[in-house]
C-alpha cells in the first residue's frame, strides 16, 4: 500500500505539479514531505503528510520541516 501512495504522488510530481507554479512554502515541498513520510513512517506517514497539506497555505510563514523520526502531526519546526 505505502509504494502505490508513493507511486501516486510520484505521478503527481512527474505529470501535475509541473502544470502549475510552485507554490509550497515549506522546505522540503509538500509532495517530497509526502514521499519521506511514507518511507519512514508506513501508513502513518500519510496523515503525517496530509496534516503537512493541510498546513501549507497562503497565511502561514512556512520554511523548513523536515520529517520528525517519531510519528507526529506537528509540525517540525527548525531555527
Amino acid at each position: 500500500m505505502t509504494r502505490l501512495l508513493i507511486g501516486l504522488v510520484r505521478f503527481y510530481q512527474k505529470f501535475i505539479s509541473p502544470l502549475f507554479p510552485p507554490s509550497c512554502r515549506y522546505s522540503p515541498t509538500c509532495s517530497a514531505y509526502m514521499i519521506e513520510a511514507l518511507q519512514k513512517h508506513g501508513l502513518k506517514g500519510f496523515l503525517m503528510g496530509l496534516a503537512r497539506i493541510g498546513r501549507c497555505h497562503p497565511f502561514v510563514e512556512g520554511g523548513e520541516d523536515p520529517v520528525p523520526d517519531r510519528f507526529s502531526l506537528k509540525r517540525n519546526r527548525q531555527k
